[in-house]
């Protein structure tokens, strides 16, 4: 497997195969809140979008970057969201980097959004769809985020030896600035296990596969064989 890594701004036209990663949060959120019984979850281009299909489909619940504001219910946070029940819901997210980043390659013919939660499911997906090149877009610090960076090479890697140790890129991961000012409260909407979520390894056992349907970016997820 032909692996590249881009960030956002790096993508010059939709890759045939795109990993969109975003360990801290987006992607990590994602995968609890399916865990917790989302359905789907819509990805929106803004702040005013997300509101506005809310509007439309007032039992929608819509999840944001940041402190609680007016119209969202939920906050980027996995240790925040790990006691919501979502059964059945349909989840908006927007969020700075890794909502951005998938609807960038939404026009890809297979987009996957994805952490460490879900590496190995997300792995075994492109070993699946033996899928011969792939673009991994690092959502963070302009594809610099090093958690991001370490996430996108050891799914990579695992892709291809299924017997990779994670232990060196979520050490990676755990010393990367994102973990810092987590660590430290530099950002808001934030719990104290936030960092130990994010750098849990498999611990969801479906990958996300993120769709257009019609005109919205729509991420569901997806069990090998289903």
């Amino acid at each position: 497997m032909d692996a590249c890594f881009l960030g956002i701004g790096d993508l010059v036209e939709a890759p045939s195969v795109a990993v969109v990663v975003d360990v801290m949060r987006a992607f990590t959120v994602a995968a609890w809140a399916f865990a917790q019984g989302a359905e789907k979850i819509v990805l929106a281009e803004s702040l005013d979008e997300a509101l506005a299909l809310k509007a439309r489909n007032p039992d929608w619940v819509a999840l944001k970057d940041g402190p609680p504001a007016p119209g969202f219910e939920l906050v980027n946070s996995p240790g925040l969201l790990r006691s919501v029940d979502l059964g059945g819901q349909t989840v908006v997210q927007k969020t700075t980097a890794g909502t951005v980043g998938a609807l960038a390659v939404k026009e890809a013919s297979l987009v996957l959004c994805a952490s460490f939660v879900v590496a190995e499911a997300t792995a075994r997906l492109l070993r699946t769809r033996r899928s011969d090149s792939v673009t991994f877009v690092v959502t963070g610090e302009d594809g610099q985020a090093d958690e991001d960076l370490a996430c996108a090479q050891y799914i990579a890697r695992r892709a291809t030896e299924a017997g990779t140790n994670a232990a060196e890129f979520v050490r990676r991961a755990a010393e990367s600035h994102a973990a810092a000012e987590l660590a430290e409260g530099v950002r808001e909407g934030v719990h104290s296990d936030d960092v130990a979520l994010c750098l849990e390894v498999d611990r969801f056992p479906f990958a996300m596969l993120a769709t257009l349907e019609g005109s919205l970016m729509v991420v569901r997820p997806q069990r090998l064989g289903s």
